[in-house]
């Protein structure tokens, strides 16, 4: 009696965590990636073939080799070829070495705009790769670009 009564609480607990108010918009003013987890696009259209889509011209890039130390930046430039606003909610880094920006402001349909990708090399050496991955409201959600490059020890 005693298990079941204890398994009824924690069902219930866990529920009620579950159901929690979820923000739309972060104390920063950044967009949640709750929202991403919703198919419909930032203007509220719920029809998958009016959603945002991505292209990037590029989804890989190879700084070629160079020298434990140096910060270098490429820039991963994409184009909304999709039907509604796209919102880019997060980008992250595969590690701390490795710095994502990208536009907070919706990018319209037939719009371009860029993921700014900083790689620093400090204390590495050796074939490297690194990803960012990207969180919007397209389908699929996500979407992974990489960067690689033969870091040479001081």
């Amino acid at each position: 009696m005693k298990k079941i009564l204890i398994s009824i609480l924690m069902s219930g607990s866990l529920l009620f965590a579950a159901c929690g108010n979820k923000k739309q918009i972060d104390n920063s003013g950044q967009v949640s990636p709750d929202i991403i987890n919703n198919p419909a696009s930032a203007s509220g259209i719920k029809q998958e073939e009016k959603m945002p889509k991505f292209e990037f011209e590029e989804s890989s890039f190879d700084f070629g080799t160079i020298k434990s130390g140096v910060v270098v930046t490429h820039e991963f430039k994409f184009k909304n070829v999709g039907d509604a606003d796209l919102v880019i909610s997060q980008a992250k880094g595969s590690c701390g070495c490795t710095e994502p920006e990208y536009s907070k402001a919706p990018i319209k349909p037939g719009e371009s705009s860029i993921l700014k990708v900083t790689f620093n090399s400090d204390g590495m050496g050796g074939q490297i790769a690194k990803t960012v991955t990207v969180l919007a409201n397209t389908i699929p959600n996500t979407k992974v670009v990489t960067i690689s490059a033969e870091v040479i020890k001081k």
